[in-house]
């Protein structure tokens, strides 16, 4: 099956940019970023900004917006069954070309797992040298790092907002 990720989360004000691989079965059923609510994502965004959780979708989105921060996937279709990076085929990128163009103040990258820093090396090639992360993931399929373990080393994310 095609699958089709979402348009970006972002204002032109953005200084980081936060990239998923693809959405998983529950949060293109829910039609939102990281809509599955084991993944951790929305709570260590929350978290490190010191905000009071919420699962309202348009204060999830403010909230990024709010500390300059961009949310997108690096492929922006491909065939998979399931939810797991593993198993995507035939992959196309999204416009980064384009996206980054948009973003001009956009200085850090960070990827939401290794998959996604896979795709966007193998894909994008950039003028500009953006400060690249990777940080662990926070699909509920990384069953090796408890929530506090992945809190610790997303709090990196920090440094551009």
């Amino acid at each position: 099956m095609i699958l089709y990720s979402f348009p970006s989360i972002s204002d032109v004000n953005a200084k980081i940019l936060i990239l998923g691989t693809m959405p998983g079965v529950q949060s293109l059923q829910a039609g939102e970023y990281y809509g599955n609510n084991r993944n951790h994502f929305w709570k260590i965004l929350f978290t490190l900004f010191e905000e009071p959780f919420s699962t309202d979708y348009t204060t999830k989105k403010e909230l990024l917006l709010q500390h300059k921060i961009a949310l997108w996937d690096v492929l922006q279709a491909c065939k998979r069954e399931g939810s797991l990076d593993s198993a995507i085929e035939e992959e196309v990128p999204n416009d980064f070309t384009g996206f980054l163009a948009a973003h001009p103040a956009i200085e850090h990258i960070f990827f939401n797992g290794q998959k996604a820093a896979a795709y966007f090396k193998k894909y994008v090639k950039t003028a500009k040298a953006y400060q690249l992360h990777t940080l662990p993931s926070t699909s509920p399929a990384n069953a090796g790092k408890n929530f506090e373990a992945k809190l610790e080393e997303w709090k990196v994310v920090r440094v551009g907002s």
